[in-house]
């Protein structure tokens, strides 16, 4: 993915869904989008991990967000996909319910994070971004995947 440039404060986001409520990450991180796949299993993996898949020869982790989370299971569907994204030198993907936009926002619209936003423990966030008179939950991406601290277990 080419590197974008931002004008002023403002920052692009891929923005999905998990449930009824919108969430975003950082389109820079974002390597690529692909529908549901096989993903295989492995054994003593943490819960949230759905196993791992085959990207172009690479093997990497697929973290259901959802259960990561702590948010309520729900069936794939036709909508369902895997974000894949880079944190530092980590690939994984991630299952979301549905991508819906990329979008732009600006930073001066992002508040910071509460403790609990939608059950979802602060450690998870970024903050909370207002576009229009939607809000989307922005994602702590490198805490969602442990890079760089010890993540507690919820």
């Amino acid at each position: 993915m080419a590197e974008l440039t931002y004008s002023g404060n403002d920052i692009q986001l891929v923005v999905f869904k998990l449930g009824r409520e919108e969430y975003g990450v950082s389109i820079l991180q974002v390597q690529e989008i692909k529908r549901i796949t096989e993903i295989t299993r492995v054994p003593h993996s943490p819960d949230y991990i759905k196993g791992v898949m085959n990207l172009r020869g690479s093997i990497l982790p697929v973290i259901d967000l959802k259960k990561r989370l702590n948010l309520p299971p729900e069936e794939y569907t036709e909508d369902t996909r895997i974000i894949i994204i880079k944190v530092e030198d980590i690939v994984v993907g991630m299952i979301v319910d549905a991508v819906s936009e990329v979008t732009t926002i600006d930073q001066n619209s992002i508040e910071p994070p509460q403790a609990v936003v939608g059950g979802i423990a602060g450690d998870y966030l970024s903050g909370v971004g207002k576009l229009d008179n939607r809000l989307l939950i922005l994602l702590n991406t490198d805490a969602i995947i442990g890079v760089g601290q010890e993540v507690k277990a919820s």
